[in-house]
């Protein structure tokens, strides 16, 4: 059962996902956008945006709705926690790596990155029946490392982050020390190494809002198989406030 998670969330219909196009100067971000089961206009609802790994990269509007995109679409996630979904697309890596002077390999965010700031601003005026007390960010390898970047460019926007085998970005700790973050890293993982979680974690340790789950015996390629099919992180994330 546990290996067929990710095969029963991508076999969801992706259809109640819109699509649209952002523009800003010469950059273009195509986009998927998803609105509340039942949108009431007068009624605040929480804004997640979702950030897909590598292998996503492009610009056909459709491979960007991985596993972590295609858990909203479950019929109890859609009714349960109910929310507007961003979930972009970039024809480039969203995260630039490298090393830093303590060997440990940390994370850059790119330009259509920071576009995505104004994504968000573009889409609140759409919907202004956004919660801006809860804008959240997750998001897988590549990914997770994007919703690291945006939270250390600008923590006031955000209330809380899930990031899952990300490359870590150690600037600006200073800002996002009082977070709500939540680290995800499979122990075996050789591509995005653990050991970059562990440092983030022991920079952040001081700051009880963050929280750091190890599986001893997950990769970087399986990770995310165990909350597919569960409530754990949309659940954590809508009990989470600025």
């Amino acid at each position: 059962m546990f290996v067929n998670n990710r095969k029963i969330v991508n076999s969801l219909n992706t259809e109640p996902f819109l699509k649209k196009i952002f523009s800003k100067d010469n950059l273009q971000i195509p986009y998927r956008l998803l609105t509340p089961k039942n949108n009431v206009k007068t009624k605040k609802f929480p804004l997640v945006i979702t950030f897909h790994n590598s292998t996503r990269i492009g610009t056909d509007n459709e491979n960007q709705l991985e596993p972590f995109a295609k858990i909203w679409l479950r019929d109890d996630i859609y009714s349960k926690y109910e929310c507007y979904v961003i979930a972009p697309q970039f024809s480039k890596r969203s995260s630039n790596y490298e090393n830093n002077a303590e060997n440990i390999l940390i994370s850059k965010p790119s330009d259509e990155a920071v576009a995505v700031l104004d994504l968000i601003k573009n889409v609140e005026k759409e919907y202004p029946n956004i919660d801006k007390n809860r804008i959240y960010l997750i998001g897988y390898s590549m990914g997770a490392s994007t919703a690291q970047n945006l939270m250390s460019l600008q923590p006031d926007t955000f209330a809380a982050e899930v990031s899952v085998a990300a490359v870590p970005d150690l600037s600006h700790l200073e800002k996002v020390n009082k977070k709500n973050i939540w680290l995800i890293h499979g122990a075996k993982d050789q591509e995005n190494p653990y050991v970059g979680s562990v440092e983030l974690f022991n920079k952040l340790s001081l700051d009880p809002n963050v929280i750091f789950t190890t599986f001893n015996h997950l990769n970087h390629n399986n990770i995310v198989i165990p909350f597919l099919l569960t409530e754990e992180i949309p659940k954590w994330l809508f009990g989470k406030h600025k």
